[in-house]
Parts: structure tokens; sequence; C-alpha cells
């Protein structure tokens, strides 16, 4: 291999995030240095997200950011831009090789191929200059209705995030069956699939070993964990939760028709589970939820808060919202709006609606004018701001375990309790990877506990 250094990107979901660091250790045992994206690097990879038309914006400034770093790098773009819009990709400067969700862990062995190729848009004798965008390498993508060719018997790739003494994103699942009308993912990522208990267990006791403290676990639909081998979600948790040297396990984003009274109850008594939820409503109208073919009301949702709050007061619990939705009016978003007001959870993750290609919604009438989506999307913002600062309050004066992270910012570290309320203390090495029990009894103006340990 001529190329001595790589540099990572990820934009998108920790699933993105966790392939990633798994694709950074492949090129680490094969020798290679791993290096900071802002770097000058040898090759330069970039994990992409579709999700909003933003994201795709980010993902083609990285692009161009890498290739103005060194002109004479490789790059190359995986993940779901990959998958859906190969061409796109192919068409712009710098990029050599353009991997799909299937053929992005063969990352390593596509680059050694173009190693010891010519590429066809550079001269032989590297005159720069005359580079033109060359054709991707290999991508998994076949158009029609886009789905990934391997569809719902495309196979699961374990991931898990490493390099973070604190905390890994551990991948359980990939894939989505729900095909909401706003959303892509199915289509860059294929069917639902997943891995086993007992490999999820396995990679768990590997992440320990390694010293790390606290296991998030991830995925694209992770409530659907195990649908396809016959097990489920309540399985792994519990087969998790034996696992000897675990200290902490959060969840991820869980559709509240898969957040069962019966996983809830679990968690409630479990030593290692967190309570700590994020459970995605998208809309509280149900008129909406219907046009975005989600699989539940707005009353199964609030029942799902209520059992949470009923057996864990203090727990937080995060929704995800999208405003702007084609045919939301005003009447719409003020029932999302009283909705959620009145419904007991700690912050929202607001999300503006963008319109996807190949999506139903994209076909669907009255869309909503930018400027109104920008005004009802501050207005959640602000709602999300209040409710949680009172969550933070109501906590005020409780004493909390923090596992504390090994970032140094002006003189202060930070750590999350197991409610997910963020602290900060005087810096201390000693503390770094260490859980802490502190009182919450200063908070800041920035919105952070100051604690002291």
């Amino acid at each position: 291999m001529n190329f001595k250094t790589v540099a990572f990107h990820h934009f998108g979901c920790k699933v993105n995030f966790a392939e990633a660091s798994t694709l950074s250790r492949k090129f680490k045992d094969a020798g290679i240095d791993v290096c900071d994206f802002h770097e000058q690097a040898d090759v330069y990879v970039i994990s992409t997200c579709v999700v909003t038309a933003v994201a795709e914006k980010k993902c083609r400034a990285a692009i161009r950011q890498a290739h103005k770093l060194n002109p004479q790098a490789k790059i190359a773009v995986i993940g779901c831009f990959s998958e859906l819009k190969p061409q796109e990709l192919q068409g712009m400067e710098g990029v050599d090789l353009v991997l799909g969700h299937s053929g992005k862990f063969r990352l390593l062995e596509e680059l050694e191929k173009l190693d010891t190729e010519v590429s066809p848009g550079i001269d032989p004798a590297g005159n720069q200059e005359n580079r033109e965008p060359a054709a991707a390498h290999d991508h998994e993508y076949h158009g029609g209705m886009g789905i990934s060719k391997h569809d719902g018997q495309a196979l699961f790739v374990p991931s898990f995030s490493y390099g973070d003494r604190t905390r890994s994103f551990l991948k359980i699942q990939d894939g989505c069956d729900y095909f909401c009308t706003y959303c892509t993912i199915p289509l860059a990522r294929g069917r639902s699939r997943s891995d086993t208990v007992a490999n999820a267990v396995a990679n768990a006791g590997e992440i320990i070993r390694n010293g790390i403290r606290e296991i998030i676990l991830t995925g694209v639909n992770i409530g659907d964990f195990g649908r396809h081998n016959g097990e489920n979600f309540g399985q792994l948790i519990r087969a998790l939760d034996q696992v000897e040297g675990i200290p902490r396990i959060r969840i991820s984003s869980i559709e509240p028709d898969l957040l069962t009274r019966e996983i809830i109850e679990f968690i409630a008594t479990s030593s290692h589970f967190l309570p700590h939820f994020h459970i995605p409503l998208q809309s509280g109208c149900n008129k909406t939820l219907k046009a975005m073919h989600r699989r539940y009301t707005r009353e199964l949702y609030h029942e799902r808060v209520e059992t949470i709050k009923a057996l864990m007061p203090d727990a937080c619990i995060a929704a995800d919202v999208i405003t702007g939705f084609p045919g939301e009016t005003e009447e719409d978003f003020n029932d999302t709006f009283r909705f959620l007001s009145d419904l007991d959870i700690s912050y929202l993750h607001v999300f503006t609606y963008s319109r996807r290609d190949n999506t139903l919604a994209a076909k669907m009438a009255e869309p909503v004018p930018d400027k109104v989506k920008k005004e009802r999307s501050e207005a959640l913002h602000r709602l999300s701001d209040e409710k949680k600062h009172r969550f933070y309050r109501n906590n005020h004066g409780k004493v909390v375990s923090v596992l504390f992270e090994s970032d140094n910012s002006h003189g202060f570290m930070h750590g999350f309790s197991e409610n997910y309320i963020r602290v900060k203390t005087a810096y201390n090495a000693e503390l770094v990877n260490q859980t802490v029990s502190v009182t919450l009894e200063n908070l800041g103006e920035d919105g952070e506990y100051v604690v002291s340990c």
C-alpha cells in the first residue's frame, strides 16, 4: 500500500459513527495511521447521511474540504448518500471511490485495488490539474425503487465505536421495515436485520474488557431487534444485564410501539440499564401521524410516557418531533404544541421537514412555506429549552451518579448522570472514566450543574 495515513469523518446517526469506528480499527490493524480529518492524510473517508438536505450539503462540503487539504489524496465516500445518489458523488472533483452500505466494509480492500491501478481521472505523471472526477469503483445501488440489492436478505455487519475511553456505541440492528412517508432510511439501508443475542453479548464483553464504562445500544430501529432471528429486544437486554463488568447501559432511540411495558418494567428494576429514553414522536397530531404512516397514536405515546414516569419519576425522556410536514395546518401544529407542553418529557429534538426524493411525502400537496416552518421550529426549540430547564430544576438537590469524560474545557471536565443530566467539575485526571456520586446543587447560567468531587 502506498498510503500510510487515513482520516475519517462521519455524519448522521450513531450507527454511522459505530461503523466508521469499526472501519478505522481495521485500518489501524493494517498498520495505517488514523489521523484527524482536519490534517493532511493520504486517504479521506467520509461516511454520509441523507436524512435532510442540510445533511447532504454538509457531506458535499466535507468532500471539497478533503480535496483542498490534499489534492493528491484518495477520497472514499460511503454510507447513505453513496447508496442513494452514487452518480452525483461520482461527478464531484476528487472522489475516487463510492461504496454503498453493503460495499463499505470492503473499504480497505477496495482502496488497495485503487492503489495498484492508475486512476482513470489522473494522468500517469500525477498531474492534478488534469484530474477528472473518477468513476465509482464499486457501489451497491440498484435503481428503480432505490432499495439496496440485498433488500431483506442483506447481511448484518456488527460494529461498535472504540477510542472514546468512556462510552461505546454498540450497533445491534440495521435497516427498517417501517417506510414512513418522509424517510429514505429503508431505501438507503435496506430492510430490518439484526445481530444475534449471543454475538451482541460477546461484543459487549469485548468493549468492557477495553475499559469502557458505558455502552449505548444503537441501530436504525432497535426495538425491531431479533424479529427475523426468532429473538427479541427483551431477550437481548436481559442477556446484557447479566454480562459481568458492564456498569452502565443506555438505550438509544426506540419506537413507542416497540417500547413495551415489559421493557419499561425491566429497565426500572435493572442495576445496569439507565433511566434514559429517547422516543420518537414526530407529531402530536393524530392526523399528521397517520399521514406520516407512523404506527401509533398520540394516546399510545402518552401512555408510554406515563408508564415510565410512574416507575421511574426521575427518568429522562427525549422526543423527536418534525414540524412543517406537508399538510400540517396551524391547527395541527397547535395540537402538537399543546400535546408536548402537557407531556412530562425532558427535552425535544426538533427537525424541520425536508423533502426527500422517492418518498411518498415528496408527492403530497399543501407544502408548508419555509417561513412558517422556521417559526414553528423556533417555537418548539423554545419549548424544549423550557422543558429541559424544568427537568434540571426538578432534580435539584438530588444525589446522582456521574461518569466523567476525558475532555478538558477551560479547566473543567464534564459527565452525565444516569438520567442524562450534564454536569461539570474542576478538571482532575484521576476522575476520567470514573463514576462518582455528586449532589446537584449549583445550576449555572450555561444550564449545567457545577459539582464538587
